[in-house]
């Protein structure tokens, strides 16, 4: 059974940092494209940062230079260390495994930054 859990959300002043964190089971996840995504109740689902399986980044233009994406595959975790947050990031976030034909989701870790 595949499962992404994450965690590491919470509430956080502007200016502030947290470290999410997508513990994978069930899959090879060496093997997977991981992402973050985020959303707000009404909104579209938006893609914050991918990391491939060779290690190759990619953010969102709201993000670039405030938010990291990494992988441990030694643990199966997927982290995204977010920096200097905005009151505008509030949103739920996902973790998202994809291979070929198989796409996984996690169940969403809420941050809420407080200006």
């Amino acid at each position: 059974q595949v499962q992404l859990v994450e965690s590491g959300g919470g509430l956080v002043q502007a200016g502030g940092s947290l470290r999410l964190s997508c513990a994978a089971s069930g899959i090879k996840f060496n093997m997977y494209s991981m992402a973050w995504y985020r959303q707000a109740p009404g909104n579209q689902r938006e893609l914050v940062a991918t990391i491939t399986s060779s290690h190759t980044t990619n953010y969102a233009d709201s993000v670039k230079g405030r938010f990291t994406i990494s992988r441990d595959n030694a643990k199966n975790t997927l982290y995204l260390q977010m920096d200097s947050l905005k009151p505008e990031d509030t949103n739920i976030y996902y973790c998202n495994a994809k291979f070929l034909r198989h796409d996984y989701w996690g169940q969403g870790t809420q941050v809420t930054v407080s200006s």
